[in-house]
């Protein structure tokens, strides 16, 4: 298969499916036999940015440090998921100035959907005031203004997300 490196930024509340949408497409890409790396956000705060808070400047070097491998992959000619909250919409516009080949994906869910789902627990856990700085609570979430993609996991079957996706990646010629 024929493929070029691309970084596919996922952002949206916790909950909101971006880890569902890359580990669906992960499962896609890799039966058509195409090279890939995820750089999930639960992942990479566990084993490469543990010393990090979730202030604001410690968010942005954690998404700093993410772009810095996804940058080094996809010029390498992986293909590069990337699931991460990624809150602020300046730090997602620095990445993509920094990543030549950079495609953003809102996985756009109201954050009552995402509250509801509670896949994790951590809503309840903001709720009973255990955890401070929540994306969406208590700190901000930006939207993107303009992404390539936006998948809407209220209203979509996760195989039409997965779809838009690999199809944008085949229209772009990223993958063949």
């Amino acid at each position: 298969m024929k493929q070029r490196g691309v970084a596919v930024w996922f952002t949206g509340f916790s909950g909101a499916g971006k880890s569902t949408i890359a580990d669906a497409l992960t499962e896609k890409l890799k039966t058509e036999g195409y090279q890939l790396e995820v750089l999930d956000g639960d992942e990479i705060r566990e084993n490469l940015t543990k010393d990090l808070g979730f202030s604001k400047e410690d968010r942005d070097t954690n998404i700093r440090r993410i772009g810095f491998v996804a940058k080094l992959l996809a010029r390498n000619g992986v293909i590069v998921l990337v699931p991460v909250i990624s809150p602020y919409r300046a730090i997602r516009e620095e990445m993509r100035a920094n990543i030549d080949n950079f495609l953003e994906v809102f996985v756009n869910a109201p954050l009552s959907v995402c509250e509801d789902r509670d896949v994790k627990g951590l809503y309840k856990q903001v709720r009973a005031g255990k955890i401070k700085q929540f994306t969406g609570i208590d700190d901000p979430y930006e939207p993107p203004a303009n992404p390539e993609i936006e998948c809407r996991t209220d209203l979509e079957e996760l195989s039409e997300s997965v779809d838009k996706i690999f199809n944008k990646l085949k229209e772009l010629e990223y993958i063949s």
